[in-house]
């Protein structure tokens, strides 16, 4: 059973994931908590090569392929990372978590999200974000703001990215798991203090 906070923030790339994990650290930090931040897929040796692997990649990889390497990768930051920290107290804050796998692999690409919510409970052991926040934002915007396509994730279509938008609405709408979707077009700072008040509230 663990001990501390399980946050996670997700939505597409240029939402500004990475700038709101830094900035909801820190002022957790300030506060006096415990705060450990990971990235996923990644966060650890394996799950940096297996990052590698799905980012930069030359070679074909097939959907099922693709979903799978993601929840090896996802399941290793679980028991290296994540749950000691939960079991330490600290709130953990991670940089996309399995909602992504669901909602990029099973709406945008096509594959099942039920049969990917339950693969990915399996590489979790269950392991679920106390609460997801989505920053939600335009694939137009997304793609203003990220500029020339740096991987072979951000290299797909404007279609498959506005699935995957409306994916993450649809995953709100269901309530597996708790998420709180907000307005990324807003100001970071705005962003930012938008998640405080949430993360605040769960913490009292």
């Amino acid at each position: 059973m663990s001990k501390g906070l399980f946050i996670s923030i997700d939505g597409l790339d240029g939402c500004g994931k990475s700038t709101q994990v830094q900035n909801i650290a820190k002022s957790l930090t300030d506060l006096g908590h415990k705060v450990v931040t990971c990235v996923d897929p990644g966060g650890t040796e394996i799950g940096q090569t297996l990052r590698n692997i799905l980012l930069h990649h030359r070679l074909h990889i097939t959907n099922r392929c693709e979903a799978l390497l993601f929840m090896a990768s996802r399941a290793q930051l679980v028991d290296q990372i994540i749950n000691p920290a939960l079991q330490d107290g600290a709130i953990v804050i991670s940089d996309r978590f399995l909602l992504a796998n669901v909602v990029y692999q099973g709406y945008g690409v096509g594959l099942n999200p039920n049969e990917l919510w339950q693969t990915g409970l399996l590489a979790t052991g269950g392991l679920i974000p106390d609460l997801t926040f989505v920053l939600d934002l335009s694939v137009s915007l997304s793609r203003q703001r990220i500029g020339k396509p740096s991987d072979r994730m951000e290299q797909r279509s404007d279609e498959f990215f506005e699935k995957v938008r409306q994916g993450f609405i649809k995953e709100a709408e269901l309530a597996r798991q708790q998420i709180i979707i907000l307005d990324a077009s807003l100001p970071a700072l705005k962003v930012s203090e938008l998640l405080l008040d949430q993360v605040s509230k769960l913490l009292k």
